[in-house]
C-alpha cells in the first residue's frame, strides 16, 4: 500500500484522483496482459513458464523508475530538510502558492513553526521523547478523527467484501454455468471481462476529479447491488432448470461484464 500513499503525497490536488487511479489501472492492465499472453502461448504451444519469466522485465523497469522518483516531502521535513522538501514540492505542484500551503501543512504536522524558512532545522523526535504514541492516540480519540477512520475502514472493508475479485477470478466457472463449455471460449470471454473493466477504470480516472469521489462511489455501489443480485438470481435459475434458460444466460454474461467495472475504479 506504499504506492497509493506516495502517489497521494506527491500529486497536485488538481489531478490527485487521476494519479491515484493509475495503481488500479496498472493492476488490471497486468491481469489483461497475463490473460492475453496465456491465450497466445496456448495457441502457439509455448511453455507457460516463459510467461512467468517475462514478468521480470516490468519488475526491472519499475526498480529503475523508483530510483528517479523524488523523495517524500513529509519524510524530508520530518528530518529537518526543509530546503529539499521545498524543491520537491516546487516540482510536483502547479503554483507557488500551493507549494507554500503544502509546506506549511507539513511543517505544522512536524511541529515546526510556520515562520521557519531555514533549509535545515533540528526536529525533535517525538517517539524518542515518549510522547509520539500518546499524542497520536489522543488525536485518534477525538470524535472527528474516529468518524473519518470508521468511514475509511468501512469503505475498504465492504469494497472487498462484495467479492468483485471473485467475479473476475471465477468468471470462467460462471461462464461455464451459463453454458460456455469450451476452455478457449472461457478464456476469451474472461479476457473481454478484464478488458471491459480496464476501459471503465480508464474512464473513471478522468471523471473522478470532475464529479467527485462520493457521487461516483454512490452511483457505482448502486449499480453493483443490482448487478450482483441479478447475477445471483440468474445463476440460481440456471442451476435449478433442466433446460437452457437463454434470458438467464444472457443476463449472467452481461452482469459479469458490468459488475467488475464498479467500485474498484472509484
Amino acid at each position: 500500500m506504499i504506492a497509493p500513499v506516495y502517489a497521494a503525497e506527491v500529486s497536485p490536488a488538481s489531478c490527485r484522483g487521476l494519479l491515484n487511479s493509475i495503481l488500479e489501472l496498472s493492476i488490471n492492465y497486468g491481469i489483461l496482459v497475463g490473460y492475453t499472453l496465456h491465450l497466445l502461448f496456448s495457441e502457439l504451444g509455448w511453455s507457460q513458464s516463459l510467461q512467468v519469466y517475462l514478468g521480470v522485465v516490468p519488475s526491472v523497469l519499475f526498480q529503475l523508475g523508483v530510483l528517479a522518483m523524488p523523495k517524500s516531502p513529509h519524510w524530508l521535513v520530518m528530518r529537518g530538510r526543509l530546503g529539499d522538501a521545498r524543491q520537491v514540492l516546487q516540482k510536483i505542484s502547479n503554483f507557488e502558492q500551493e507549494v507554500q500551503q503544502r509546506l506549511a501543512n507539513i511543517k505544522s504536522a512536524a511541529g515546526i513553526p510556520e515562520s521557519c524558512n531555514d533549509d535545515v532545522v533540528e526536529v525533535i523526535n517525538k517517539q524518542q521523547s515518549g510522547k509520539g504514541e500518546w499524542e497520536e492516540m489522543s488525536i485518534i480519540a477525538t470524535p472527528a478523527v474516529r468518524h473519518i477512520i470508521d468511514a475509511v475502514f468501512s469503505i475498504h472493508f465492504f469494497q472487498q467484501a462484495v467479492g468483485l475479485d471473485s467475479v473476475v477470478l471465477y468468471s470462467p466457472t460462471i461462464f461455464g454455468k451459463a453454458g460456455i463449455t469450451s476452455d478457449r471460449q472461457k478464456l476469451l470471454v474472461t479476457l473481454v471481462v478484464v478488458l471491459t473493466k480496464t476501459i471503465f477504470i480508464l474512464v473513471a480516472m478522468f471523471l473522478v476529479d470532475r464529479f467527485g469521489r462520493r457521487p461516483m462511489l454512490l452511483t457505482s455501489f448502486g449499480g453493483l447491488i443490482v448487478s450482483l443480485f441479478t447475477l445471483a438470481t440468474c445463476l440460481t435459475v440456471i442451476g435449478h432448470s433442466d433446460q437452457k434458460v437463454m434470458w438467464a444466460v444472457v443476463l449472467s454474461i452481461t452482469t459479469v461484464y458490468v459488475a467488475p467495472t464498479l467500485t474498484r475504479d472509484t
